[in-house]
């Protein structure tokens, strides 16, 4: 049974309590769910203590029939979840900026496009964004903490110049940072104002904004449910059509990539998290509903669905219990947990002309975690 208690704010914690036997590894899934997001709103009132909860899943050797077969426990682990300030900021990635390092399709080029990326301060956000500068792409990076994505704007630009030495400043990428709450269509029109005044046109976009919340579903606040509602749904909604709008006036071409989860195809055990489910669910058949109504006018929309990946998040909580790792990896049939560079050739691809025929598509990158 499921059991969610609220501490206050300070501790932005959450404890899990895991055991996997044999005849249930295959149905648990262990995942750090509980994501402090720069794209993240914050609460109006009280219930914003919430941010932070606990869950503990239980049963004996032989379940009962009033206890799900598939949650575990183990007295032994402890998970807790730092707080934001805790969390280190996600480093740009080493010789990723450079040209032509190795030979491969032209089709794959981004050179001469104009890419968006929304929560794309940190994480995955910010990673797949640097594979879109080391592609050719110019880049405009949305974040509601808009002095992280200008630090992280000019450290892309330090790190591509370092990788290109001798290369002259006029072919240097373009790389911006605007503040956008993705939730609010207002605030989204006026980012996207703000992007074409200073790039002129926009060809690419990648809805990185989102965040999650573990809370079993009688105990779910509606205004947190509401607010996850609006980053990860909304948010791909709002920035999707206004950029299919700007498409639509040039008559242009373009490229869409929401990212989703592998929570939008599966239940996710023992953690209780059914809106985040649904969200991410929503994301990727919005992908597809929207790759049907805008293919006639060359708008391609895709998702990828990310499996277990080692952010900055996970791997501070797998340096405190490195006995995690373990349990975590004997689930995925690739026996690792993914890092956000494998998101890198996923999202260049479904960006740029090499996929002109995918449209539509849900890629889950998990390491086939979702095939077991």
């Amino acid at each position: 049974m499921f059991k969610a208690s609220v501490f206050p704010p300070i501790f932005h914690s959450l404890f899990r309590r895991i055991t996997i036997t044999p005849a249930a590894s295959r149905f648990i899934s262990f995942t750090p769910t509980l994501c402090n997001s720069t794209t993240s709103p914050p609460s109006d009132n009280n219930e914003d203590t919430l941010k932070s909860a606990s869950t503990t899943a239980s049963t004996s050797e032989s379940p009962s029939a009033h206890e799900g077969r598939y949650a575990r426990t183990d007295e032994s682990v402890r998970v807790e979840y730092p707080p934001d300030h805790e969390i280190p900021p996600t480093a740009v990635v080493q010789g990723r900026g450079g040209r032509h390092f190795k030979r491969t399709l032209a089709s794959f080029s981004l050179e001469g496009r104009v890419s968006v990326i929304t929560g794309g301060a940190r994480g995955l956000g910010l990673v797949m964004g640097q594979a879109l500068v080391a592609s050719g792409s110019d880049l405009a990076i949305v974040d509601l903490n808009v002095q992280e994505a200008q630090e992280q704007a000019k450290n892309m630009r330090h790190q591509f110049q370092a990788e290109n030495p001798g290369l002259d400043e006029k072919s240097f990428p373009k790389i911006t940072a605007h503040r956008a709450d993705v939730g609010n269509p207002e605030s989204v029109d006026n980012g996207i104002t703000e992007i074409l005044k200073q790039h002129g046109r926009i060809d690419h976009l990648v809805t990185s904004a989102g965040f999650t919340e573990n809370f079993d579903a009688v105990s779910y606040p509606h205004d947190r449910m509401q607010k996850l509602w609006s980053v990860n749904v909304d948010g791909s909604y709002l920035f999707a059509v206004a950029v299919a709008k700007h498409l639509m006036s040039r008559k242009s071409p373009g490229s869409i990539v929401f990212i989703g989860s592998m929570s939008g195809a599966i239940v996710n055990v023992p953690q209780p998290q059914a809106p985040y489910n649904a969200a991410k669910a929503a994301v990727r058949h919005l992908a597809a509903s929207l790759a049907v109504e805008w293919a006639k006018v060359g708008i391609r929309v895709n998702c990828i669905s990310p499996g277990y990946m080692l952010t900055a998040l996970t791997r501070k909580i797998l340096d405190d219990n490195p006995d995690l790792k373990q349990k975590w990896t004997s689930l995925i049939p690739q026996g690792k947990m993914g890092t956000p560079e494998d998101l890198m050739g996923a999202v260049t691809f479904l960006l740029s002309d090499a996929s002109k025929y995918v449209t539509g598509a849900d890629l889950r990158v998990d390491g086939g975690y979702t095939l077991t």
